[in-house]
């Protein structure tokens, strides 16, 4: 009796569902259905032609608004270097975690080997005199606060980013699955929270720093024989070397605008993005970040301890008078002959004061 009553329930919900649904379909709809009962006795748990379908691109109906809702799975794409058609989603994982990651990260290796031979055969550049115990404004307090704004976001951004990008396949041997779960997770919210605050920064920095950044005489110069400076060789600039200058407009103003655009389509998928444009933002968004951070590389340690007094220039907003002629004699000149920045000299024992 039970297994009547059973039987006789499922042919009611059966008949239920199926006039309905019958009665609404088309004949090809109808010889669809056909053809898939037919395969299911024929070929049972081939469901090849469903995953075709599914596998198209093609939106089909859904109760949900919104651009690609009716895509279950992307068409078929294939990214740079790739020989074979697949998915878009799984041609962008093997894109993102194959050059890539790859190029990347020996890319971020080699900048950091450059710079550990050159401090090790060469050492930090040195005054070649004493210091004259006066000083000169070289950077206002805006300045500074600009500059350590966007320096310390960048550095957040730039170890979350790192972790983010190649944490699993250098960490995650070494931390194990739990703390690695939660040094990512970390990462990815300091990521999520200070990229706007980077990227206001970013913009008053640029601002700032424009007009003494823009190109002028003894820049080719300077270009040229850029190599010398680290075997000591004087070489005439302004307020800011030519090298410097090649950081701002590459590094700052052109990667690190890339970086804060895609960074900003990734941050927001609710403003109805397509997957294909999150894809490409991804990858934009990660070669940009590279390149940036090995140019950074270079700028943090030349700013640091690669060039004798560089670091208490952003840091204290005043530099020696040795250290100007010795590095920016153009600037010095004009300082010197403008008025600007009234040197003093330092009383004994007491630290290189500036007069306002």
């Amino acid at each position: 009796m039970h297994t009547l009553s059973r039987m006789t329930g499922w042919l009611v919900l059966t008949f239920a569902f199926a006039l309905p649904v019958g009665a609404q379909q088309t004949p090809a709809q109808k010889d669809l259905a056909k053809d898939q009962q037919q395969r299911t006795v024929n070929q049972p748990g081939n469901n090849s032609e469903v995953w075709r379908d599914v596998r198209s691109g093609q939106p089909n109906n859904t109760t949900v608004p919104g651009r690609e809702t009716g895509v279950l799975v992307q068409a078929q794409a294939r990214f740079p270097g790739q020989e074979n058609m697949t998915t878009a989603g799984e041609a962008w994982r093997k894109f993102r975690n194959g050059p890539v990651t790859f190029y990347g990260g020996w890319l971020v290796i080699l900048m950091c080997a450059i710079i550990g031979a050159i401090y090790y055969t060469r050492g930090p550049i040195k005054l070649h005199d004493k210091p004259t115990g006066r000083v000169i404004d070289r950077f206002s307090l805006a300045e500074r606060w600009a500059h350590w704004v966007m320096g310390i976001s960048f550095c957040v951004l730039s170890v979350s980013g790192l972790i983010i990008l190649f944490g699993k396949h250098v960490l995650l041997p070494v931390l194990g699955y739990t703390l690695f779960a939660w040094l990512t997770a970390l990462g990815k919210n300091l990521h999520n929270f200070v990229a706007p605050l980077f990227i206001v920064s970013l913009l008053v920095f640029i601002v700032m720093y424009l007009k003494d950044n823009l190109p002028e005489k003894g820049d080719a110069t300077w270009l040229a024989n850029g190599w010398k400076f680290f075997y000591g060789v004087h070489l005439s600039s302004g307020r800011f070397n030519a090298g410097e200058k090649v950081w701002f407009w590459v590094g700052v103003v052109v990667l690190c605008l890339i970086v804060s655009v895609s960074g900003l389509i990734l941050l927001f998928p609710n403003f109805d993005q397509l997957r294909s444009t999150m894809q490409q933002a991804s990858v934009v968004h990660a070669i940009a970040a590279i390149l940036v951070i090995g140019f950074a590389i270079g700028h943090i340690y030349m700013g640091t301890i690669g060039v004798e007094g560089a670091y208490g220039n952003m840091r204290d907003g005043v530099t020696d008078e040795t250290w100007a002629k010795e590095h920016h004699d153009m600037w010095y000149d004009d300082v010197k002959s403008g008025g600007a920045g009234v040197t003093t000299a330092a009383k004994s024992g007491a630290a290189p004061q500036t007069l306002h």
